[in-house]
């Protein structure tokens, strides 16, 4: 990976983007939380490349299939083009432990953000994963990059666990606030 030298913001989905309703694969379920769309175009227009890397075990359950995933990506694509905002690639872990067996891509595993990383050049010390859960901050922590807590879905819920599992991850109260941040961070 010696040549990588784009930096993204990797981004779960579900707490992140949009309310997490539970397992979302319609764009008639889908709701975006306030200031998402906004952040994402902040990022693009920065220079950021925006990766989304989301757990989606609804496919290993039986609720919807990968053909309906990408459909729902493809239309959330669409909203964000005439903002300039749309993901420039979108990473899914289809998997569930229990009905799939292991696997290196459901978070807190890194191999959605190493796969992106491979496929995309990306340097991942130089890049940011952005979620509502610790698992999504270990994930961007195993993969070499810095991250950010969101209270915005599961974050308050999951605060304590954070605390003991991601001490030194800032927790924001969403993902404006997490693009204010780091762009200051990185200005």
């Amino acid at each position: 990976m010696g040549n990588a030298t784009r930096r993204a913001i990797f981004l779960d989905r579900d707490g992140t983007l949009n309310l997490d309703t539970g397992y979302v694969h319609r764009a008639a379920d889908w709701r975006w939380l306030p200031g998402a769309p906004g952040a994402l175009a902040r990022f693009r227009a920065a220079g950021w490349l925006v990766v989304v890397a989301s757990n989606q075990s609804g496919i290993a359950r039986g609720m919807f299939g990968p053909a309906e995933l990408r459909a729902l990506e493809r239309w959330v694509d669409g909203q964000l083009a005439p903002l300039g905002a749309a993901p420039d690639a979108w990473y899914h872990c289809p998997h569930l432990p229990e009905i799939s067996g292991p696997c290196d891509c459901r978070k807190p595993a890194p191999g959605l953000l190493l796969r992106a990383a491979r496929d995309l050049g990306i340097d991942l010390a130089a890049s940011w994963m952005i979620g509502d859960r610790a698992r999504d901050a270990r994930a961007g922590l195993a993969a070499g990059c810095r991250a950010v807590l969101l209270r915005s879905g599961w974050g308050e819920r999951e605060a304590a666990e954070a605390r003991e599992s991601v001490p030194r991850v800032p927790a924001m109260p969403d993902l404006a606030a997490a693009c204010a941040y780091i762009l200051a961070r990185e200005a």
